[in-house]
């Protein structure tokens, strides 16, 4: 959303996702037309309106009639100034409200674009609004879904949550991805919900992909916190208690999901806000021969040095935050790298990123990797991307505002037609709990053996951000392998083995903290503070830790029996 600020800022007619008109919707419009689909997206960015004359155009072009609305009314931008003395903090790192706010956005619920629905619309485009809550529209709009059916409001949420990144539920990035056929073909997902709550996750015939209970459930934990409570505009969710049964006869295969409970939302809207920081750049260089790794991290040591001298020279200050990865030695898995005892490999890549206050400290980095090339190491053979850019860094700022100072307005075909109004009868700050099994007795009683097993012998996992927070669940790949999970994964497990990712701002703070799901026997884990400030903040090669799940795959299991042969 920042990154469409600025767009927006240099024409009036920019602002949201151009793909999405040019890409998405041009080439098929005729065919969305003629066969009555009705599409809703959150493309919009900051500028829904200019989103909506677009495609206007398009439809105008192609000599379509369409109705197409906006939801607005998520850009808090106007109000910056009544909020820099209201005493506002951020939720993760508790830090005041920043100055330099360059983008203030609330996270829109469901009910604006089941309105819009409602009124006609064939086309539904919204600003900033939370993903499942595109799916959880219609489903209102065609079922009469009520403010407190919140079991099936926390349903289709689920059902939201599973598809909003497309193929990740249908094979991609899966644990067992030598499993998932056809790659360059693969299906996007499909639900088909009844006004039960209750539906089936399947794909489009002859695609590729697959869709089995590995592939959904890895899906359920991304980007989660805690399952219990799922924090949405409409609805609060507990996944913690959701199913995931595999269905026979589906070509590429298909899932029943059901068990999602729900509670009243509460009487504030999410915000995500973000100020400038600085700029950053990253030097991405290969580097090939013998003592490969020795060559990078020599090279971009000696960058860093010659840069730092150049500072001295014309009065900078230092680096506000450097960092420096060899990919290809195992830098990011810190204790658990595997170190080769005959030199290294023969092939690595420097990652070098620096940030400053300033632009053109950044700027005098960026001109000085090139001389690497002719001044360093050998076998340096060039600049992935050419000279690094030098871009602003935007960090996020997450708080809370209430609802009922938000005023959301629809439009269509271009004129405002009505103010939505929430309805905060249906809404509660008070913590609804769930009770979970009681399993540590179970614990307790586990047979142990000799036996050793890496955590993928055992498990799915998948990992994800929020923020500067990373998520890894863990799902078992049967139910009686659950509990040793449990019993061996615990919270400190996991901060320990992540230890050298975390930045403690206190020394007794706990880092990381674990859930559990027991519908799918799974564990999900939070670790705070472990990405380097995260997305574009972050200077690390991995800023929203998409490789931690991986990474913990090589965990070891151990003193238990043989697992494998209490399924057989």
């Amino acid at each position: 959303m920042s990154l469409l600020t600025a767009a927006k800022a240099r024409s009036p007619l920019l602002g949201y996702t151009p793909d999405f008109v040019s890409t998405a919707m041009a080439p098929y419009i005729n065919d969305i037309h003629r066969k009555g689909v009705r599409i809703i997206s959150n493309a919009g960015g900051i500028n829904p309106l200019a989103c909506a004359a677009a495609l206007q155009e398009v439809a105008k072009k192609a000599d379509v009639d369409l109705k197409i609305a906006v939801v607005a009314g998520d850009d808090l931008m106007s109000e910056k100034e009544n909020l820099k003395g209201a005493g506002i903090t951020d939720l993760e790192s508790g830090r005041q409200f920043p100055e330099n706010i360059h983008s203030m956005n609330v996270y829109l619920g469901a009910r604006p674009i089941s309105r819009a629905l409602d009124l006609g619309a064939d086309i539904v485009v919204t600003g900033r609004c939370v993903d499942s809550g595109i799916v959880l529209g219609p489903l209102i709009h065609s079922f009469g879904w009520n403010r407190d059916d919140y079991d099936l409001l926390a349903a289709g949420s689920l059902a939201g949550h599973l598809i909003e990144c497309g193929a990740q539920c249908t094979g991609g990035i899966f644990t067992d991805w030598h499993t998932v056929p056809d790659w360059h073909n693969i299906g996007f997902p499909i639900v088909e919900c009844s006004s039960e709550g209750d539906f089936i996750l399947s794909k489009p015939p002859d695609t590729g992909g697959l869709i089995s209970f590995g592939t959904v459930a890895e899906q359920l934990v991304y980007e989660l916190g805690n399952p219990q409570r799922y924090l949405l505009p409409d609805v609060t969710c507990d996944f913690s208690q959701v199913s995931i049964t595999e269905i026979p006869g589906f070509d590429g295969g298909a899932v029943k999901v059901y068990g999602a409970k729900g509670s009243p939302p509460s009487t504030f809207y999410k915000v995500n806000a973000t100020y400038l920081d600085g700029f950053r750049a990253t030097a991405v260089c290969p580097v090939g021969g013998p003592k490969a790794v020795q060559k990078a991290k020599r090279t971009a040591e000696g960058i860093l040095q010659r840069t730092r001298l150049i500072f001295s020279q014309l009065g900078y200050e230092d680096y506000s935050a450097v960092n420096i990865q060899v990919l290809g030695s195992e830098d990011t898995y810190g204790p658990h790298a595997r170190r080769s005892i005959d030199g290294g490999p023969r092939e690595a890549v420097i990652w070098l990123a620096v940030h400053h206050k300033q632009r053109e400290a950044v700027e005098i980095f960026s001109k000085e990797i090139a001389p690497a090339g002719t001044g360093m190491a050998p076998g340096l053979t060039g600049i992935v991307g050419g000279r690094p850019r030098v871009s602003p860094v935007l960090k996020p700022f997450f708080f809370y505002y209430p609802k009922s100072n938000v005023q959301i307005n629809l439009f269509l075909n271009g004129q405002h037609v009505e103010v939505f109004e929430e309805d905060l009868a249906f809404t509660s700050d008070e913590v609804v709990s769930f009770d979970l099994p009681e399993i540590s007795s179970e614990l307790k009683d586990l047979p142990s053996g000799p036996h050793t097993y890496r955590l993928e012998d055992l498990a799915y996992t998948r990992s994800g951000d929020k923020g500067n927070s990373a998520n890894i669940g863990v799902i078992a790949r049967h139910p009686l392998y659950y509990p040793y999970l449990k019993k061996t994964l615990t919270a400190q497990a996991l901060e320990n083995y992540f230890q050298h990712l975390f930045e403690r701002e206190k020394p007794e703070e706990e880092l990381v903290t674990r859930y559990e799901l027991p519908g799918i026997h799974g564990l999900n884990f939070v670790l705070k503070n472990s990405l380097g400030g995260g997305g574009i903040a972050s200077l690390r090669s991995d800023p929203q830790g998409k490789a931690l799940g991986q990474m913990l795959l090589d965990f070891q299991i151990k003193n238990v029996p043989d697992l494998k042969s209490l399924i057989e």
